[in-house]
């Protein structure tokens, strides 16, 4: 199928309201226009900005087939006037910025600089893990503990800010602070307040929230539900009836299939050295820095190691070269990120870039003529997590254009040339890859907790969403299949809770179009399933969680083959099945002698008749009932690693509530009847009771903002 771009103005805004009354990508020269009224050239300022972001262009698809259709529009004519006061409304929307609030201060500011700390408070504060804290940080998993830290951390760097401080102050301030309790070694501390304190300054010097606002943003439900009216927004919708969902059927006869595989999360560490120590201290070990091991047992092996070490470049070699000879007949390859390792500390852009050059390098000379589609990791920026929009920051030293840059380029070795602009502007793009079927990649770190800049403004930013149902729509329109691909999956709790929920509705929406998506982010072999947001009982969706090739931590390497519903006539394009392929990093290091197996397939696996988000929803009850189902899952969620730990009744509540949240921070609503059914079968412990009880009280004495501010300053011995 060829695309053209039409050479008047007044045949684009024809075609622009026969697509879709705002939502086109490009009219296939083969397809009639349809006759519909004209609007004037100032109209189409409205979503000028969405427009100009259209990624279709005049190239082949990527796959190129014989065409075996023509879609038709469906008249829109008296849908114009509903579209142009939506896009009024969204202009709008757009144009709110935050103002910059420097200076002044407010009253609990002022109380907070005269208090004095309780004892009481002092002899609390002892009780708190900060430990506990930081690795709850890495996993993600946050408790009361970590709301509490956060909220004591954000209301001193805030009083220090709004009382002159400087940059150079708040680096010493939190360096002594990460040294005295022992948080990280000196070295690591050193470097994580260099990288990282520059633009958390920036940022909290300019918006006009406290640390409760700040913490439940950047925690989520673990940190309360405050309601905060300038982190609430929504995406608009096209004022377009969505099409009826029809019955996908289970598949009785063999079909036409498309073999995928799916690379998430190498984390390839050049700096890695067997023998070296691999129980050190510190966020990342196995590598010279570290020292030597002091005992067999601490020793990192050679193909990698089940503690914090990521994965050698040997073992990434073995593992592509394992799939090229097993997996001669892929047809296209999906790629969701995280390349760079794990020393957040001390990583440089020119590093960074070094990596991302020469992983594509190797996949062009592993897999040559095979598509690959890339997404964006949230390890790749540095520092790590930090994606500011362009429309926030006016110093060039924090813009992201070094990595967008860099991204285009490498990338369009196997993507058209119409991608660019939109992964110059917010590395996403939208690509047709056979007639009738689309891939469309997702940049998630503008939903990502952790990346600061967002606090600023956290109002869809780039226009990515936006742009996401644009490409939806024009895809709805022209009878096309569409599989997203992203990295954080948007029911993570790394995932912002109004992101995730405007996403959320996106998939409702367009339940019909959207056959598949594809994530990565926790290097875990898992899924999230989607609800329609008018009946939460009925699945609509599913987003395939693909394991990591890194090791990190407790894990074996991994990856993932889908077969996918192929080229024939109503092709639903759904993935049928899929397998996870692992390596024993325990036999590789015991014998030097890698061997890649297939740890399972699915539908065998598990029973299933197919992979419908129905059949999904029933296992996900299964789950709750079986406990040797759920056992099996478990040891498939860790990639049969040996050193994964039991799960009690908490964990496999937590496991299978996350399987039921492709919604961020809304455990409450989407998970209590089947946590209540897991709660039935089993007793919470006495130690969850009392923990439960200590950390509500814990919150409750940082609730009193003269008691959070005043704690982290008491203990740096910075109160008079």
């Amino acid at each position: 199928m060829q695309f053209s771009l039409l050479t008047t103005w007044s045949r684009q805004i024809v075609t622009f309201i026969t697509v879709c009354a705002v939502f086109t990508a490009g009219v296939p020269i083969e397809k009639p226009l349809t006759t519909a009224p004209q609007w004037t050239t100032h109209n189409m300022s409205l979503w000028e900005d969405v427009v100009l972001l259209s990624s279709d262009s005049n190239h082949q698809p990527l796959l190129v087939i014989n065409q075996t259709g023509v879609y038709t529009a469906p008249d829109i004519e008296k849908m114009e006037n509903e579209t142009l006061r939506k896009f009024q409304i969204l202009k709008a929307n757009y144009t709110k910025y935050f103002y910059d609030v420097n200076g002044g201060k407010n009253k609990e500011d002022s109380r907070a600089s005269r208090a004095a700390l309780p004892g009481f408070v002092d002899k609390a504060l002892q009780l708190l893990n900060l430990n506990q804290v930081v690795g709850e940080v890495e996993t993600s998993v946050m408790s009361k503990m970590s709301c509490t830290a956060c909220k004591a951390g954000a209301g001193l760097l805030q009083h220090y800010i709004k009382h002159g401080k400087t940059r150079d102050d708040i680096v010493k301030i939190t360096y002594q602070f990460c040294t005295s309790f022992k948080l990280q070694t000196p070295r690591v501390c050193e470097g994580i307040t260099e990288l990282f304190s520059g633009e958390v300054v920036y940022v909290l010097q300019r918006i006009n929230i406290g640390p409760e606002e700040i913490c439940s943003f950047v925690i989520g439900d673990a940190c309360g539900d405050v309601y905060n009216p300038t982190h609430e927004w929504d995406v608009v919708f096209p004022p377009v009836p969505k099409p009826t969902p029809n019955e996908i059927k289970i598949l009785k006869e063999p079909v036409p299939q498309f073999k995928v595989l799916h690379l998430s999360d190498t984390h390839f560490d050049p700096y890695y050295e067997e023998g070296t120590n691999a129980e050190c201290n510190e966020p990342l070990c196995c590598r010279l820095t570290n020292g030597p091991a002091v005992s067999p047992q601490s020793r990192a092996g050679r193909w990698g190691d089940y503690r914090k070490c990521d994965t050698p470049k040997r073992t990434i070699d073995n593992m592509l070269q394992h799939i090229v000879a097993t997996h001669t007949d892929i047809d296209y390859i999906i790629w969701t990120g995280d390349l760079p390792a794990h020393d957040i500390w001390n990583q440089t852009k020119e590093e960074n870039l070094s990596i991302l050059k020469e992983t594509v390098a190797q996949l062009l000379k592993m897999f040559p003529g095979i598509p690959i589609f890339p997404a964006l990791g949230n390890h790749e920026a540095v520092p790590v997590n930090s994606f500011p929009p362009s429309s926030l920051v006016n110093k060039p030293e924090y813009a992201i254009d070094w990595l967008y840059s860099e991204l285009d380029t490498q990338w369009r070795r196997w993507l058209p040339g119409s991608v660019s602009r939109t992964i110059k502007r917010g590395a996403f793009y939208s690509v047709l890859v056979r007639p009738g079927f689309r891939i469309i990649s997702l940049n998630m770190n503008y939903c990502n907790n952790k990346n600061w800049w967002l606090l600023m403004n956290s109002t869809d930013p780039v226009k990515e969403l936006q742009w996401f149902i644009y490409e939806l729509q024009n895809a709805e329109f022209n009878g096309e299949k569409v599989h997203v691909l992203g990295h954080i999956p948007p029911g993570h709790p790394d995932c912002l809770k109004v992101w995730s929920r405007n996403y959320y509705a996106i998939i409702s929406r367009y339940e019909s179009t959207i056959t598949a998506q594809f994530f990565g982010h926790t290097h875990f072999d898992e899924f999230e399933l989607f609800y329609d947001t008018q009946d939460l009982g009925r699945p609509v969706s599913i987003a395939y969680v693909g394991p990591s090739v890194t090791p990190y931590y407790d894990l074996n390497p991994g990856y993932r083959i889908y077969y996918v519903d192929g080229d024939r006539e109503h092709s639903t394009r759904a993935v049928l099945d899929h397998e996870t392929w692992v390596m024993n990093l325990k036999e590789a290091n015991l014998y030097d002698y890698p061997i890649w197996q297939k740890l399972y397939s699915t539908q065998a696996a598990y029973s299933l008749p197919s992979l419908r988000p129905e059949d999904w929803d029933v296992f996900i009850n299964n789950l709750a009932e079986d406990q040797t189902l759920f056992d099996l899952y478990y040891k498939h969620y860790w990639k049969n690693s040996p050193t994964r730990p039991a799960c009690d009744a908490e964990c496999k509540k937590r496991m299978i509530c996350d399987l039921r949240s492709g919604r961020s921070h809304d455990r409450k609503i989407l998970c209590q009847e089947i946590e209540s059914r897991i709660d039935a079968g089993s007793r919470i412990s006495w130690s969850a009771w009392l923990y439960n009880g200590f950390t509500a009280s814990m919150s409750v004495i940082m609730s009193i903002p003269r008691y959070t501010y005043q704690i982290p300053k008491y203990l740096l011995g910075y109160t008079r």
